[in-house]
């Protein structure tokens, strides 16, 4: 396994674990990340409607964001027993719990961080829907991005690695990770 030494303290660079808000390209970048490395790729999002059989929509609609965000906790609990893994988060798993240091301490984070700008333009046009952005204009949708944006910056901001989602590629990034192993 290797290791990356910051001080004292030794990072599992086994399991890398990509962050930030939704929209910014984790899924897309994590399996390209996955396939430069050699790592197989994870994306919890994905896991979990696999797993239940139900997307996350619909199961917000049905059974609500708190007890989604706890069946997510446990998923995400359940990557650090992998190794050679890029594990794609949703914008929301570092809200639960001790859930963005534990992934600190079991591998290592990369923030993909997006100007709201960029983010309400992104999701305004994705095609994928988002539970937390469903029936909301334009306004709307740019006062929660701030909310939740500010809400979860001080998590995001304790990855390893803080990047610029908008000006890197998959390519750029895993030299960056292969540079601190």
């Amino acid at each position: 396994m290797n290791n990356l030494a910051t001080g004292s303290k030794h990072i599992k660079v086994s399991r890398i674990y990509l962050v930030g808000f939704m929209g910014v390209g984790k899924s897309t970048v994590g399996k390209q990340l996955a396939k430069i490395l050699g790592y197989k790729h994870l994306d919890l999002d994905a896991v979990f409607e696999q797993k239940y059989k139900i997307n996350i929509d619909l199961f917000f609609k049905k059974y609500g964001e708190a007890l989604f965000r706890e069946i997510e906790y446990n998923l995400l609990l359940s990557t650090f027993d992998l190794e050679k893994v890029v594990v794609s988060t949703g914008g929301g798993t570092v809200t639960t719990g001790e859930a963005m240091n534990q992934m600190i301490e079991n591998g290592f984070t990369v923030y993909r961080e997006m100007p709201v700008g960029a983010l309400v333009h992104r999701l305004t046009h994705a095609k994928k829907r988002r539970p937390l952005l469903d029936g909301k204009n334009e306004a709307d949708l740019l006062k929660t991005i701030e909310r939740k944006l500010s809400e979860r910056a001080p998590l995001y901001n304790k990855a390893h690695l803080k990047l610029n989602a908008v000006d890197i590629d998959p390519k750029h990034l895993a030299k960056l990770i292969k540079e601190k192993f």
